[in-house]
């Protein structure tokens, strides 16, 4: 079943391939859409995909990488709209 989640990471997640790491293990799940920083420190991520992947993912940003301290994940749901063509990290 196709899925879609609005991700928000927070904690000690800049600085340490959050970003990077994000984007290889959805490329190994499958998925599609983005992960960016936020301004405030926070990690945003948009996964795109079947949905048993995209809550692997979702797993994968409550640990985060070595170095990483996730304190929340919020993760809010949607429709699915199939407006992305791969993964990728955004900077802006």
């Amino acid at each position: 079943m196709k899925a879609r989640a609005h991700v928000i990471i927070s904690g000690y997640v800049q600085g340490v391939f959050f970003r990077a790491n994000t984007k290889r293990e959805a490329i190994n799940l499958g998925l599609k859409g983005f992960v960016r920083n936020l301004d405030d420190g926070r990690v945003e991520a948009v996964f795109e995909g079947e949905k048993s992947g995209i809550e692997k993912a979702i797993e994968f940003c409550k640990k985060g990488p070595r170095g990483a301290r996730v304190d929340n994940v919020d993760v809010k749901w949607e429709e699915y709209k199939g407006e992305f063509h791969d993964f990728e990290i955004r900077y802006f």
